[in-house]
This record gives structure tokens, sequence and C-alpha cells, in this order.
């Protein structure tokens, strides 16, 4: 009878790869304890050397300088105040030239999660090439109390393969996403985000204030609510097919239609002695649109007027 022959060996895991974080407020500390937690060597620096007290408690190493926390090596998450902090500390974008202290980020790869608008981001892709360094940029669609849970959504904008070499480390941080290689475009899916965040919300605190004036409370409102938002929510992949083909044929209700429910909101608001700023914008909008031919299209046609600017309009 043959000798049976051993199982191979498993591969050995591979070892947790070093991560630099650079800039401890709320959300930094949040970053850099996510890695922590995960295993991974953590180097932090903050201008404040406290800050990094409680970490350096938990088993992160505190460096000196900036250039001791780049010379950490691995990954370099930034989270500053914004885009010119980040230039402070590295060296000045102004002028465009290379001066001594930009050598250490010669092949360092820079991931900046540090809020700005879509032109500083690309603004910072083209600094970070002069220097020699590899550069994401992201947004953080979370608080930092969900930082390292599945809830903690994190953008992420610039060559895809940056992303794909680093996707596992900043997978402690939540749930990462890679959304093209245009290092401006996780600004826009943040501003973006915003804008639909504040849609929400203003919606709702017009409702709730209609529904005062009758004795009803905003808690009993907001289930009736929240329906609503998410069947509108529903809507959003047929109207996204639309826009982009560039064809809006009514088939839920026309927007003269609309218009007719938007006067009859701002009406009620008025008798209610409740704010109509917020319908009587809309309203504008679509009478706008409607102005211009397309009263018998679907609400979705009205990407036209949100495309031009105010003076345009």
């Amino acid at each position: 009878m043959p000798a049976p022959v051993p199982a191979p060996a498993p591969a050995p895991s591979p070892s947790p790869s070093p991560v630099t974080v650079i800039g401890l407020g709320l959300m930094g500390r949040a970053l850099a304890g996510a890695f922590l937690a995960a295993g991974h060597p953590t180097t932090v620096w903050n201008r404040t050397p406290a800050r990094a007290d409680r970490l350096v408690a938990e088993g992160a190493r505190r460096a000196a300088t900036v250039g001791d926390a780049l010379e950490a090596g691995g990954l370099v998450i930034i989270c500053v105040t914004d885009y010119q902090a980040m230039y402070d500390l590295f060296g000045d974008a102004s002028d465009g030239a290379v001066g001594a202290s930009d050598r250490t980020l010669d092949g360092t790869t820079l991931i900046n999660l540090t809020s700005g608008s879509s032109a500083q981001a690309r603004e910072a892709a083209r600094w970070a090439e002069q220097r020699g360094a590899r550069y994401l940029d992201g947004a953080i669609m979370a608080i930092p109390a969900a930082i390292g849970t599945e809830e903690a959504v994190l953008l992420h904008s610039g060559p895809q393969s940056d992303f794909d070499a680093h996707r596992s480390t900043l997978a402690a941080l939540g749930t990462v996403t890679h959304l093209g290689e245009d290092h401006g475009l996780a600004s826009l899916y943040d501003v973006a985000g915003l804008a639909m965040m504040w849609s929400v919300l203003n919606a709702w605190l017009q409702g709730t204030a209609l529904l005062r004036t009758a004795g009803v409370d905003a808690a009993t409102y907001a289930p009736f609510a929240r329906q609503i938002a998410a069947g509108v929510a529903e809507w959003l992949p047929g109207y996204a097919e639309q826009i982009d083909r560039g064809a809006f044929p009514a088939e839920v209700a026309a927007l003269e239609t609309d218009a007719r429910s938007m006067a009859h909101l701002i009406e009620e608001s008025e008798a209610a002695g409740v704010n109509t700023e917020l319908p009587n914008l809309l309203k504008t909008m679509a009478d706008r649109a409607i102005a211009a031919g397309h009263g018998g299209e679907q609400y979705p046609v009205l990407i036209e007027e949100f495309g031009k600017s105010h003076n345009a309009a």
C-alpha cells in the first residue's frame, strides 16, 4: 500500500501592510484606530503631538516629523484641514517648484482624504506626480464612529492600479470603492451625495412644517415621509436611463402636471403661513422648462435646467 502523500503546507498569510496616517483630528484618529485594529503597523503624525497619545498607547508609532512619518514606508493617508494644509506639510504648490523637502515623497503612495473640490483634487494629483508620488484622492461618507465598519463608505479616484495595490489595506476602514481614473470624481460624488442629503432633508422639513400647523408632530409624519422617500428612490434607475438617452417620454406624468401639483403645494403653504421659498424655486425651474417646450415630457427633463448656471438660466 503506497504511503499517503502529505497535504501541502498552507501558504503563509501575508503580513498586514504598514500604514502612515498624517492628521489626527477626530476622523484621522478613527482612521488610524481602524488600521491598528486590523493589525496594520501604523505610524502617526500630527502637528499637536498629544493627539497621538491614545493611539501610541494602543500600539501606534509616533513620528517626530512629517519626514519621519513618510520614511516609515507603506501607504500614507492624509486627513488634514484642507489641500493647502497638505501643501504646507510637504511643500509649496503655488510656484510648482520641487524643493529639497519634497524628495521624501518620491515613490510614496499618498491617499488624500481631505475634503475639497474636484479642481483641487486634480491639481493635487499633478502636484504629487511632479514630486514622484503616486496619488489617489478620496472622500469619506461616514462619521468617525462608523470607521472600520461596513457602514463607512470611502470613495477613491485615480489610477486603478494604485487603488488595487492597496485595496485590501483600505478595506480596514470600511466599504471602499474606486470610481474611476479622474482624480476629481471622489470630490464630485461627495458633493452630489450632499445635494441628495440636503434635498431629502429640506423636503421633509417642508412637509413637517405644513403638518405641524394641523397638530401633527414630526415623529408621526416621519414614517410616512420615509416611505415616500424610499418610493421615489425606486424611480431613479428608470429616470437615469431617460437622462442618458436624452429622451423623456411621459410614462408616469408630464412635467406640466407636476407643475400644477407644485402650485398646489405653494398655495397650501401660503395658506398655512409656511415658508414657500423651496417650492417656489422648484416651480420656477419647471416653468422655465415648460416655456421651452418641455411641458409634455417627464420630470427628468429638468436636468436641462440643472445643467445651466444661474446666469445662463
